[in-house]
């Protein structure tokens, strides 16, 4: 694999009728958030495909703040990825156990049969080192618990049946899905074009995953275009974690930002406090990169899929954004 261009590694396109599996890849399921997997079953099922559970995702089983241990995690991930039946692994949650995995998951089973995995938060950190590893096209994208069991449901019916469509053609073509449906609470903070590849995830993920063996080469980073949210902590910490990936020169690389929705993040917008787009600007200074912000990714409402390695085009003037590739081959 090229440092600088990487060969993507596309998973099958999903059919009709394919075995989708939830699985609990990071925290565990408390028994008041049981039902939204049911809800998920049930979004799944209505894309037309076949759901099951992995034994693992059960309630009241818990390790600590996971699920299990890492190990067990991992051994079950492993088998998803080698069982030919299993089309796809949608998390049920985030958490903070993938670090404790990430040099367990059986590479070679992904090389041999790649699959779409869909997560954010703490399972951003795992598309990140499983792209820079093998190239695998990754799916920061909703979750059982707080994405389809949850935002979902709270959506406008017509929202619901335009994500529902969105989701199932990400899934299922091999045809690029051009512009992502906009909202009006996008905002242009620094007008301009872009193309390259889409990475990111989590800010904090992005900052740490790059301090471990499973960074992301940093050649990987040219033209790409950034793509961040976050959930609680405070604002000096975002502003600590751009600072990182300031210093580790991705920010000199990059041809455009895209940022998500903040959640819970305490320091923001009070009195003497900066707001999310200061602190941007503070970190970018005079490097002239569009930046398009209020994007649905992230802990803040229900996702729009962003698969990790795939070109994508941004006008954050015009406030569009669209996937000039294909996820799925």
């Amino acid at each position: 694999m090229s440092a600088t261009a990487p060969e993507l590694l596309r998973p099958r396109a999903l059919r009709r009728g394919d075995l989708v599996v939830i699985a609990s890849l990071s925290g565990p399921l408390p028994a008041m958030y049981e039902p939204n997997v049911t809800r998920t079953e049930r979004v799944l099922e209505g894309m037309g495909f076949r759901v099951r559970r992995a034994p693992l995702l059960e309630v009241g089983r818990q390790r600590w703040w996971s699920s299990a241990s890492p190990a067990e995690i991992a051994a079950e991930l492993n088998g998803l990825l080698r069982d030919p039946e299993v089309r796809a692994i949608v998390a049920s949650d985030g958490g903070q156990t993938v670090f404790g995995y990430l040099d367990l998951v059986d590479l070679d089973a992904i090389r041999v049969d790649p699959k779409p995995i869909l997560g954010y938060s703490d399972l951003s950190l795992l598309h990140l080192a499983l792209y820079a590893t093998t190239g695998l096209v990754g799916f920061h994208a909703d979750m059982a618990v707080p994405g389809f069991g949850d935002r979902w449901q709270s959506a406008t019916p017509a929202r619901r049946a335009e994500l529902a469509s969105l989701y199932t053609r990400v899934l299922t073509s091999t045809e690029p899905l051009g512009e992502l449906p906009r909202r009006e609470t996008w905002e242009c903070w620094r007008p301009g074009r872009a193309e390259g590849r889409l990475i990111g995830g989590v800010v904090n993920r992005i900052a740490l995953v790059q301090a471990t063996r499973f960074a992301v080469p940093p050649e990987w980073f040219d033209g790409a275009v950034l793509f961040w949210e976050e959930i609680g902590g405070i604002a000096a910490h975002v502003w600590s974690y751009l600072q990182v990936m300031r210093h580790a020169g991705i920010l000199d690389r990059i041809s455009g930002m895209v940022v998500g929705v903040p959640r819970d993040i305490a320091g923001l917008d009070g009195p003497g406090e900066p707001s999310l787009r200061e602190i941007v600007d503070d970190v970018l200074g005079d490097r002239d990169i569009p930046v398009l912000a209020g994007v649905d990714v992230g802990h803040a409402g229900a996702n729009l899929p962003m698969p990790v390695g795939i070109r994508v085009g941004l006008d954050a003037g015009e406030r569009t954004l669209a996937l000039l590739e294909p996820a799925m081959r």
